[in-house]
C-alpha cells in the first residue's frame, strides 16, 4: 500500500484495473485506492507483469506499507516463480519489542544517581556573589552552605559554574567540568609553536634614474629705437593734450607680438591635434600658440660715454646777474620722463628663454620692432 499523502496511514483498495497474469507498461494505472479525502489512481512506475494480488478489491484499512499484490520483471514465467516471504509480520514483531527496550533504558536513566556526591573534601573558597543561574540551581535542590563549599570552581578566576553544581549532583559526570576547562585554559592561549618566522626580505636594489639634462637658457637680444614712439607721442599731447606714457606702447606692442608665434622645436602636440592631422584638419588651423614673453629693456650709453661732448650751456654775464637785468627762463610744464633704464634713442630688448625657444623669442622681438618704429601710432589710435 503506498502512501499518496505525507499524512496518509491507511487507505482502501477501490478497484484493480488489471488482472493477475497481465502485462502493463509505464504510466498504465494498476489499481485505484480511497482515502479519506479522495479516491487516486496509481500508475505503474516501469512495465511489468501482475503475478499475484494480495489484497482483492474492496479490502478496507489496508495499512501503509503492507503486501497488496506481487509483480514480476517482463518476460519472466510466473508458473515457474514463488512468491517472495511477507517481511511485514517481522517488522510488526521488531516494532512491538522496541517499547519494552525503550521502557528499560529509560528505567536505567532514572536509576543513575542523583544524589548529590558529598565526598567530604573542603573544596577551595567560594568567590560570591554567585552568578544567578548557580544560584537558581542551588535552591532549586535545596543545597546549604556546607554543600557549596564542597563543590570544586572551575570557573574564571575561581568561579563557580553551573556545570561544577551539575557534577556535584551527579547529573553530569564529575570530570566533565574539569575537560571543559581544560579545552578553554588550552585555546585561550595561542600556540604559535608551528610557525616559522619569515626570512628577511632582501633590500631593493636602487634603480639609477637617468639624469634628466638640464635645458640650456641663452639670450636673445634686439636693438629697437623709440623715436618714432616719442614723436607720436608728442603728436598726441599736442593735438589731444592726453600724455600716454612709453610704457603703454611698449606693453600694447608686446601684447600684440605675442598673438601666434611660432611652435617651440620641442612641442609635442595635443591628442586633438594628432586627430585633426589623421583628418588631414590640421593644414587649415593656425600653426603658432600664443607666447607670454615680457622682454628686458636697457639703453645704450649715452653720448657723453661715446666721445662726443655736451653743448654748452648759455653762458649769463655776471655783471647782468647782480643788476636782474638777467632775463629768468620761462618754467615748462614737467612731465614725466622715459622709465628709468629707457633712452628716447636706441634700446636693446632682450628675452632669456631655453634653446628650444630661439626662434621663437627672434620672431617676437622682430613683431616688437616692427610695431614700434613702424606705426606705434595704431597703438593707441
Amino acid at each position: 500500500m503506498p502512501a499518496l499523502s505525507p499524512t496518509m496511514t491507511e487507505g482502501n483498495i477501490a478497484s484493480w484495473k488489471i488482472k493477475e497474469g497481465d502485462s502493463y507498461s509505464a504510466g498504465d494505472v494498476i489499481l485505484e485506492i480511497e482515502t479519506d479525502k479522495a479516491t487516486m489512481d496509481v500508475e505503474a512506475q516501469e512495465d511489468g507483469i501482475l503475478m499475484k494480488i494480495m489484497q482483492g478489491d474492496g479490502s478496507k484499512n489496508v495499512q501503509v506499507g503492507t503486501r497488496i499484490g506481487v509483480i514480476a520483471e517482463p518476460g519472466d514465467d510466473i508458473s515457474q516463480l514463488e512468491l517472495p516471504a511477507d517481511e511485514q509480520p517481522a517488522q510488526k514483531e521488531a516494532k512491538k519489542e522496541e517499547p519494552p527496550q525503550q521502557q528499560q533504558s529509560q528505567e536505567a536513566a532514572s536509576e543513575k544517581p542523583s544524589a548529590p556526591k558529598k565526598t567530604g573534601e573542603k573544596a577551595p573558597p567560594q568567590k560570591y556573589p554567585l552568578y544567578p543561574s548557580v544560584e537558581h540551581l542551588i535552591k532549586e535542590n535545596g543545597l546549604d552552605e556546607s554543600a557549596i563549599s564542597e563543590m570544586t570552581p572551575t570557573g574564571p578566576a575561581g568561579r563557580l559554574l553551573k556545570g561544577d553544581v551539575l557534577a556535584y549532583l551527579g547529573k553530569v559526570p564529575t570530570n566533565r567540568p574539569e575537560e571543559i576547562k581544560a579545552r578553554f585554559d588550552h585555546n585561550s592561549h595561542l600556540d604559535l609553536s608551528n610557525v616559522k618566522a619569515a626570512a628577511p626580505k632582501e633590500a631593493p636594489k636602487k634603480v639609477e634614474k637617468a639624469e634628466v639634462p638640464v635645458p640650456e637658457d641663452l639670450q636673445v637680444s634686439l636693438p629697437i629705437s623709440l623715436a618714432t614712439v616719442i614723436e607720436v607721442q608728442k603728436k598726441i599731447e599736442a593735438t589731444l593734450d592726453t600724455f600716454v606714457p612709453l610704457s603703454t606702447f611698449i606693453a600694447r606692442a608686446t601684447e600684440l607680438a605675442n598673438d601666434e608665434l611660432p611652435l617651440p622645436s620641442n612641442y609635442k602636440p595635443t591628442t586633438d591635434e594628432l586627430f585633426n592631422q589623421v583628418l588631414g584638419l590640421d593644414k587649415a588651423g593656425p600653426r603658432g600658440s600664443r607666447g607670454h614673453y615680457l622682454p628686458q629693456i636697457s639703453a645704450l650709453p649715452t653720448p657723453s660715454f661715446t666721445g662726443v661732448a655736451p653743448k654748452p650751456k648759455t653762458k649769463v654775464d655776471i655783471i647782468d646777474f647782480l643788476a636782474g637785468s638777467a632775463k629768468k627762463p620761462t618754467p615748462k610744464v614737467q612731465r614725466p620722463g622715459p622709465h628709468s633704464g629707457i633712452s628716447t634713442g636706441s634700446n636693446i630688448f632682450s628675452l632669456t628663454v631655453p634653446k628650444t625657444e630661439e626662434q621663437r623669442a627672434k620672431a617676437f622681438l622682430q613683431r616688437v620692432k616692427t610695431v614700434l618704429e613702424g606705426e606705434p601710432g595704431r597703438l593707441v589710435l
